[in-house]
């Protein structure tokens, strides 16, 4: 099976099993727009609790706020929003379809960078244990060859998106013979510029209404509010300040399920230090975060690095943490560096001082920043993706299960009586209510027991706790583990102890405590 099919599958199971839908299905739906079902939203809150504590509870010198979607427009012209938050468009005069200039180039190259993988395997099929990678990649012409092509492309690439030179992102896709995938020609229009913020107005009388925009960001509301923060929270820096919340853009290119949307939330936490130390606290950023993804056990090999030769105007370093989704390593986290832009930018347009006296040092300035941004529902697929196995069984059977890691589980147990008679739903109740209070429980009788471990493993519930008539003769009942299948007689009394050690947050998180002071 292909990773195409797969992800396919990936898609189909999320919505039958109640995590996302389209939205609006039954008017046909909203372009890029989903909705959370009853098992997502509980992935999604976990998600978000797991990210919120290892920033916020477990460093002393990082808070918390929620600041509103609406803003000031002055805001967005203060940060570039309005000036240059925008993405190279063109079309295809056959097909009608729009697409981002940038992201045609870089699937072709994608497709060169292939075509050195498949040259890479062939070799190691022919030589076997006797293959040098690195030597083969050093000295085979396709793959020197290809690799030249392709950094050829790239370096073009990123000379023109940084003198924003629209005629020549243009050519280069002329010179690379790039077909538009629906009608396949390449009858292309000039490319331009298209802004990606949503506006609207604001005001109850149409002559007076406004022009405001929801947000594109949430890391410009954590700006406005340096000061409040600082002051009633008597912050010395360095400190955090950390998000989460919703943002919005007009994507021209939304696709891959939940990967980019119109809406999705973000959560962000902006890291103020003194000038001078950016670069330092930068790479401090940069480690931590790829530990907190770690810690989730999807596989350390599925995460790389990938720093930015082109630079946003307001960064002097940036780098991605890049997932291996089913669609190949995309971004699911930027670390930046922002230097004082954002705080300068907001002083000099509200006319009002975002400075901070040190006491260490006895002079005032405008801090530097270093971001760490994360999409909530990239990582809700990250999660999904790896988690999602269609695995077969030793006799003959197959099962699809989500080997969620339990911290971040929608459902942490099932309660199961064997038979709906008998006195085990009763049973199974009784101990249900003992366990709801401190984790997510379901409670199922329908069905063989059989079905009923099926529909766990599909939605990726660790435990199943089976009631049988002997439950009621010695307090002991039978724990099915999601992942192996195998199953242990256990009392009643020591399954919170079980179940908590295995979705606990101290199981889980790396801990930080007051390492961000260094």
């Amino acid at each position: 099976m292909t990773s195409e099919e797969l992800f396919k599958n990936l898609i189909a199971h999320a919505k039958e099993y109640g995590f996302i839908f389209p939205s609006s299905e039954i008017y046909d739906g909203l372009g890029a727009v989903y909705d959370y079902g009853q098992m997502g939203v509980e992935l999604k809150n976990n998600i978000k609790n797991y990210w919120w504590n290892a920033m916020v509870r477990l460093h002393d010198n990082i808070v918390g706020i929620d600041s509103a979607i609406f803003m000031h427009p002055r805001i967005w012209e203060a940060s570039g929003h309005v000036g240059a938050f925008n993405d190279p468009l063109i079309d295809n005069r056959d097909s009608k379809k729009r697409y981002r200039a940038d992201v045609l180039l870089e699937e072709h190259i994608a497709k060169i960078e292939d075509k050195i993988t498949k040259e890479v395997e062939k070799g190691r099929k022919k030589f076997g244990e006797a293959f040098d990678e690195a030597q083969f990649r050093a000295t085979n012409p396709n793959v020197l060859r290809n690799a030249a092509k392709a950094a050829e492309i790239q370096a073009k690439m990123n000379a023109a998106l940084n003198a924003n030179d629209l005629d020549a992102l243009k050519q280069l896709i002329l010179d690379c013979e790039i077909a538009c995938p629906v009608s396949g020609s390449r009858n292309w229009t000039d490319v331009r510029q298209f802004n990606l913020m949503f506006s609207t107005q604001l005001g109850s009388v149409s002559d007076e209404a406004g022009v405001i925009y929801l947000r594109p960001e949430t890391a410009q509301g954590i700006f406005v509010n340096f000061l409040n923060v600082q002051k009633t929270g008597r912050m010395k820096i360095p400190f955090g300040i950390a998000q989460i919340g919703k943002a919005f853009r007009n994507e021209i290119v939304a696709r891959q399920f939940i990967f980019r949307m119109r809406e999705f939330e973000q959560m962000e936490m902006q890291f103020f230090v003194r000038p001078g130390e950016e670069i330092k606290w930068y790479e401090y950023w940069k480690n931590e975060r790829l530990r907190w993804h770690q810690s989730l056990g999807l596989g350390n090999e599925k995460y790389r690095f990938h720093n930015h030769e082109k630079l946003a105007h307001y960064a002097n370093a940036a780098a991605d943490i890049e997932f291996n989704f089913p669609f190949g390593f995309k971004e699911l986290e930027g670390i930046h560096s922002r230097t004082d832009f954002d705080l300068g930018r907001h002083q000099e347009f509200s006319g009002r001082k975002q400075q901070y006296f040190d006491p260490e040092t006895n002079e005032s300035y405008v801090p530097y920043v270093i971001e760490t941004s994360i999409g909530l529902d990239r990582t809700f697929l990250a999660v999904l993706s790896a988690a999602y196995c269609e695995e077969q069984l030793g006799n003959g059977e197959e099962r699809v299960v989500l080997r969620i890691p339990p911290v971040l589980a929608p459902v942490k147990l099932a309660v199961l009586p064997l038979v709906k008679k008998d006195g085990l739903p009763e049973k199974a109740q009784e101990i249900l209510q003992t366990l709801r209070l401190d984790f997510n429980c379901r409670y199922d009788e329908k069905d063989s027991i059989g079905k009923r471990y099926r529909r766990q493993d599909a939605i990726g519930t660790p435990f199943c706790i089976t009631i049988d008539h002997q439950t009621l003769e010695d307090d002991q009942v039978t724990v099915r583990y999601r992942d192996t299948m195998q199953q242990d007689r256990l009392s009643v009394a020591g399954l919170r102890a079980l179940i908590d050690g295995q979705v606990n947050l101290r199981k889980w998180l790396p801990a930080a405590g007051n390492s961000s002071r260094q």
